[in-house]
């Protein structure tokens, strides 16, 4: 380590290796970094440091490339040829190995052009999800403002919407929120351009609407709760009547339970027939007289 820098704006002093990379922090990496990385280590002198400073990799991913342990092999690009940096830079690196490799010329900046939104491969099946919820819940958005939105074709959103697409049973609606499709702020944006162009702002953001609905709403609540309210009082009425009349019949149950056997239908007896009268001994002995006659 040589001698310490203080730079400006930090506490503490650091070594002339942290000054360089907090310098070179500052500098645009190449277009490609590993690509320019690994044709730096097939093609020159210089040191995995300064490869690993210039292109704003890890030392050990240089390295592994420079070992052939890399999990991927990566086609060199030639910075030299690309504009990023001479040859005059890379003999001074090579001549020195604490020089730091500048940057000759950064490269442009890719700006997205026009077109449909770019959706990551694994959230494309979710596309149609999305647009039906949409043709759903918001049938005012137009296919232009949907197909910019979720960034899909009018054809799609076309066979979606007359369910002619080819796999319409098993496209459920689902918010494209939800699915990662677009932003809520995104959402919300199209809605109302599409709602104050069909002259539905007026009627959603008018004052007085709101608040008739509100104390309709409200009305409808106190409605509802004094309805359940009498519908709970009938119905405890009806489980004391009933409780009640159980009551009673199993009190005469028990009374009747407890009275003597045949007392309350026991019925009154009949008279006896009267009795023959007896013989006497006078008409006995005229029996017998006729008797031997």
């Amino acid at each position: 380590m040589g001698r310490p820098f203080h730079f400006s704006g930090l506490r503490q002093p650091i070594g002339a290796e942290q000054f360089r990379m907090t310098v070179m922090a500052d500098q645009p990496t190449p277009l490609m970094p590993h690509a320019t990385a690994t044709w730096l280590v097939d093609n020159t002198g210089l040191s995995f440091e300064q490869i690993a400073e210039f292109c704003g990799l890890h030392i050990l991913e240089v390295q592994a490339m420079a070992d052939d342990l890399a999990g991927s092999k990566y086609t060199g690009r030639d910075p030299v040829y690309a504009g990023e940096l001479t040859q005059e830079e890379i003999e001074k690196g090579q001549a020195d190995s604490t020089y730091s490799l500048k940057m000759q010329k950064a490269p442009a900046e890719v700006t997205r052009t026009k077109g449909p939104r770019y959706t990551p491969v694994s959230k494309r099946q979710d596309k149609p999800d999305g647009i039906a919820w949409i043709l759903r819940n918001h049938p005012e958005v137009t296919d232009a403002q949907i197909s910019k939105l979720i960034g899909t074709t009018r054809n799609t959103i076309g066979a979606i919407r007359e369910r002619s697409h080819w796999n319409i049973q098993n496209i459920q609606p689902k918010d494209p929120v939800t699915l990662g499709l677009c932003s809520q702020r995104e959402l919300d944006a199209v809605v109302k351009a599409a709602a104050k162009k069909a002259g539905l702002e007026n009627a959603v953001s008018d004052p007085a609407v709101e608040a008739s609905d509100k104390a309709r709403l409200i009305e409808e609540l106190r409605r509802e709760r004094d309805d359940n309210e009498k519908a709970a009082a009938e119905a405890a009425q009806e489980a004391e009547a009933a409780a009640w009349l159980q009551a009673k019949r199993a009190s005469e149950e028990e009374q009747l339970s407890g009275m003597p056997i045949g007392t309350a239908s026991e019925a009154p007896a009949e008279p006896e027939a009267e009795a023959a009268p007896a013989e006497t001994p006078a008409d006995t002995d005229d029996a017998e007289e006729q008797t031997e006659e």
